[in-house]
Formats: C-alpha cells, sequence, structure tokens
C-alpha cells in the first residue's frame, strides 16, 4: 500500500474567496429564519434581542480570529478545543460544529423549495430541496477553487438583490408600520415582553450563524495568517448592515405579523409593495435564490472539511478522511452530510414538535450546535492563552480578556435561554451527542495508532 493513498487538500484560496464564503455562508439568513423571531419577541423586542447578538458575534470573530489564525487547520474548533483540552474536548467541539454545518443546510434547502414553489406553484419544495443538494454536492466535489469563486460570484449577487429589496420597498417604508405591536404584539414595553425576547435567540443567530465556517477552509488558504482577519473582520461588518437593513425595511413595508412565520419573508413584504404581478417581485425570487444558494453550498463545504478532519483524526470512520485523487476534495465527507440532511428534509415527525415548523426546528437544532461550539471555543482562547504562551498568534484577540469574555458570558446566556424555551431539541442534542461519544471511546485504539499529525 502506498504510505500517500491520497493527495492533500489544495492551498488556493485568496482573500477575496475568502470573505466570499465568510459572508456567504451566512447571507441565507438574511433572506429567511431570522423572521420567526418577531412571532414571538415583535419587531422591537427582536431589534434587541438581534443587537444582543451582534455584539455577541462581534465580540466572538474578533476572538476566534486569533485561533485560526494560530492553527489553521481543516478541523476549526475541533482542533482548537483537542490541543487545549484533549480528546474529550476535541469531540466536544467537533460534534457541535457538525450539527450546526449539517442541520444549516436542510433548512436552507426548504427555503430554496420555497421560494421555487412562489414561481411554480405545482412544485414540491422537498423535491426542489434534494435537487439542491445534488447540484451543490457536485459542485464542491469538483474543486476547491470552482467552489469557491462560484461562492463569491453568487456572494456578490445576493448583496445586491438585499440592496434592491431595500430599495424597491423603501417608497412603501413606514416606522408605524414597524413599530405597530412591536414588544411582543404590544405597542408598549413591558416585562410580558422579554420570555418572547429570550425565546427569539435562536432566530437572531440565525442572522451570523456559521461566519466561523471560514475556519474550516483555512488549510486550503494560500497566506491564512494575512487573509483570514480581513475575510472574518470585513465579513461581519457586511453581514451587520446587511441584518439591520433588511429587518427594518422588511418590518416597515406593512403589516409584519404576515412576515413572522414563513420562509420567505422578503417576497412577501415586497409583494405588499409593488403587488404579485410585479417585475420586481419575480426578480426577487429568482435573484434571492442567490443569498440560498451562496449559503447552502458553502456550507456544504464547511461540514465536508469538518468531517474529512474528524475521520482523519479517528473521530469519525476513516473513509470520510479520503480527498479524490484528481479534484483533491473530501467527497465522501460531502456526501455522508448530505445523506444526513437530505432525511431531515423527510423527516417532519422527528423535527415537527413543540408548537414550531419543521424548519423552525431544524434551525434551532443547528443553532445548538453553534452556541456549544462558541462556547468551547472561547474556552480554548483562554485555555491556549495560559498553556501555551509561546504560540504564534499573527493576530490576537483585541481587549483581551474582555472580548472573549463576552462572548462566552453572552454565549452562555444563549445556551441557558435555548434550553429552557426548547427542552426537546436540546434533549435530542444531548443524546446524538452521547451516542457519538459512545462510538469515541470505542474507536479510541485506533486513534491511537494514527500518526500524530492526524
Amino acid at each position: 500500500m502506498s504510505k500517500n493513498p491520497s493527495p492533500g487538500l489544495d492551498k488556493s484560496l485568496s482573500t477575496w474567496q475568502l470573505w466570499g464564503i465568510a459572508v456567504g455562508l451566512v447571507i441565507s439568513g438574511e433572506y429567511f429564519g431570522w423572521s420567526y423571531g418577531w412571532a414571538g419577541a415583535g419587531t422591537l423586542g427582536f431589534l434587541v434581542t438581534a443587537g444582543f447578538i451582534a455584539l455577541m458575534y462581534t465580540t466572538f470573530i474578533f476572538s476566534f480570529t486569533e485561533l485560526t489564525t494560530s492553527i489553521p487547520h481543516a478541523g476549526g474548533p475541533f482542533e482548537y478545543s483537542r490541543r487545549a483540552f484533549g480528546p474529550t474536548g476535541g469531540y466536544i467541539a467537533g460534534y457541535a460544529t457538525l450539527v450546526e454545518f449539517v442541520f444549516a443546510p436542510p433548512a436552507i434547502a426548504l427555503a430554496i423549495g420555497s421560494y421555487l414553489n412562489v414561481q411554480f406553484p405545482g412544485l414540491d419544495p422537498k423535491l426542489a430541496a434534494v435537487g439542491a443538494y445534488l447540484v451543490f454536492m457536485t459542485l464542491n466535489i469538483l474543486g476547491v477553487q470552482i467552489a469557491a469563486t462560484f461562492e463569491l460570484v453568487v456572494t456578490l449577487i445576493a448583496i445586491f438583490e438585499l440592496l434592491v429589496f431595500m430599495g424597491v420597498v423603501s417608497p412603501g417604508f413606514s416606522v408605524a408600520h414597524f413599530v405597530k405591536g412591536g414588544w411582543a404584539g404590544q405597542d408598549g414595553f413591558s416585562a410580558a415582553a422579554i420570555p418572547g425576547m429570550f425565546a427569539a435567540i435562536p432566530f437572531a443567530i440565525w442572522f451570523f450563524r456559521a461566519i466561523e465556517g471560514v475556519a474550516m477552509a483555512a488549510e486550503e488558504a494560500k497566506d491564512p495568517k494575512r487573509s483570514i482577519p480581513i475575510a472574518y473582520i470585513a465579513g461581519i461588518l457586511t453581514l451587520l448592515v446587511l441584518a439591520i437593513g433588511v429587518m427594518v425595511f422588511a418590518g416597515g413595508a406593512g403589516d409584519w405579523t404576515r412576515l413572522s412565520n414563513i420562509n420567505d419573508p422578503l417576497p412577501q413584504a415586497m409583494k405588499a409593495i409593488v403587488g404579485e404581478s410585479s417585475g420586481w417581485l419575480h426578480m426577487l425570487v429568482w435573484l434571492g435564490l442567490f443569498g440560498l444558494v451562496a449559503s447552502f453550498h458553502g456550507i456544504i463545504l464547511g461540514y465536508s472539511r469538518q468531517i474529512f478532519a474528524l475521520a482523519r483524526a479517528g473521530f469519525l470512520p476513516g473513509a470520510f478522511g479520503r480527498v479524490h485523487p484528481r479534484f483533491h476534495t473530501p467527497h465522501l465527507a460531502v456526501l455522508a452530510g448530505g445523506v444526513v440532511g437530505i432525511a431531515a428534509i423527510f423527516s417532519d415527525e422527528l423535527f415537527s414538535f413543540g408548537g414550531q415548523t419543521l424548519t423552525a426546528n431544524i434551525v434551532t437544532m443547528s443553532v445548538f450546535g453553534a452556541i456549544v461550539m462558541y462556547i468551547v471555543s472561547m474556552a480554548s482562547l483562554f485555555k491556549l492563552r495560559r498553556s501555551e504562551p509561546g504560540l504564534a498568534r499573527p493576530f490576537r484577540a483585541p481587549l483581551y480578556p474582555a472580548f472573549p469574555a463576552f462572548a462566552l458570558l453572552a454565549a452562555l446566556v444563549c445556551l441557558g435561554t435555548m434550553v429552557y424555551y426548547n427542552p426537546l431539541i436540546a434533549l435530542l442534542f444531548v443524546v446524538l451527542g452521547l451516542l457519538g461519544y459512545a462510538y469515541v471511546l470505542a474507536t479510541r485504539r485506533r486513534r491511537e495508532s494514527l500518526p500524530a499529525a492526524a
């Protein structure tokens, strides 16, 4: 047997491509998902929640960049936590990241199906979602340069479309529309609005969730120590501006309560302004797909690298750690995540509970993974500062320890409130994690036989 049965990952990504991945991973969150937070919190209550989450993400990204540039590894959070806390810490971070990145795509695929259903009412959204998986898994397998260039292009188109949306609905924008019933259905703030604001946390996180996925592409960057900080910081600033603009303009376009439990709030908001037959509406539906596609495609890239890294380190079956000999991509890892995602699309009985839709529950499951990963990552940053003071840190977290401490505490608040309001999803998250840990314990000897670099 050859000592090198498969090639390594390609180091070819530029700063612009990494920025495209950073924004593209998240930009679908501007198109759908967040409006579910209006259902319980109202527009103003959700605005407060979103502001808190934006501050958490800003401090988190500035802190997380230190880890990504110090340890540019395809495993991202898995590798940081394994280095800080050993195999168990690595497993927790790896499992959480995997849940975040494997459960986000089916929610986005369902939104793609909903957008297409607006244009083609006879099309089954679930079948359209499966078609999206098949197309973009194939594109991800064909090569990281092709995938990253495509990601950059569709991300730029998606940003342009969000700006078009704001411009088209602006003539009908009214502050009175936005603030009416803005505190959990009431016009004035009261303590009764607070529970809804906490319950809306997962949907505010959806505005920014997955930007950290750039870490999984760090091993394929030309110059990760220089380009990743630029990509992260420019990416979070881009998303902050877009999130505020989309939320405010959509909420002020008419009766926002009609947008609070649907997968296509932007077309519906625009419909209230320009009517069903307007060319603007049809353009939004078609170009709006680019935003969903950007995130869907980018997260497939992210989950495949996480599966690949976990398999390479012996935490998942070794086959998923193989790289395609021609395309230099983890093809089996791409397919594995797709199988799980497609199964989730058709798991209505498993995920439709607690009074929420299938999409809302899948979103919440993904966010559980994200929050746990954020907590473990920030803990890893503090631990590595103490245990490896000599580690080369091309980018150091500003205002340390204040920034990572705020990100850590905010994530703990988010986790506590999410468990309180979503106990069944929290239980499912824990049960799946324990089953995975049982596999990790059962395969310990195989990992011990792997080369140290794995």
